[in-house]
C-alpha cells in the first residue's frame, strides 16, 4: 500500500480536495503489460478540488499527472482520473 498512500499524500497536500478515492485496480490487469506481483500498478482516482476550477479536463489530468510524476515514472502502469470541481460533482451526484 506504500504507492496508494504516496498519491494520497500527494494529491491532499498539492489539491486539498473535498473528496478522494483511490482504487488498486491491479488484480483486474494480471497478466497484461504493467502488472506485478504484489499490484499498485493500475490506479482509478476520483478527484473532488477546488484547485481545478477555471481548468478544464486535460489541464486538470496535466496538474494530476505532474504531482505524482515520481510515481508514474517508477512503476506506476496505468492511472485513470476522474477530476471535478466540488460543483460538477454535486452536479453529477
Amino acid at each position: 500500500m506504500a504507492v496508494t498512500h504516496t498519491i494520497e499524500r500527494k494529491l491532499t497536500e498539492a489539491l486539498a480536495p473535498h473528496r478522494l478515492k483511490i482504487v488498486d485496480e491491479s488484480e483486474k490487469h494480471k497478466g497484461h503489460a504493467g502488472y506485478r506481483e504484489g499490484g499498485e500498478t493500475h490506479f482509478r482516482v476520483e478527484v473532488v478540488s477546488d484547485a481545478f476550477a477555471g481548468q478544464n479536463r486535460v489541464a486538470r489530468q496535466r496538474r494530476v499527472y505532474e504531482i505524482l510524476a515520481a510515481e508514474l515514472a517508477g512503476g506506476i502502469h496505468a492511472l485513470q482520473l476522474k477530476t471535478l470541481t466540488p460543483a460538477e460533482d454535486a452536479k453529477a451526484g
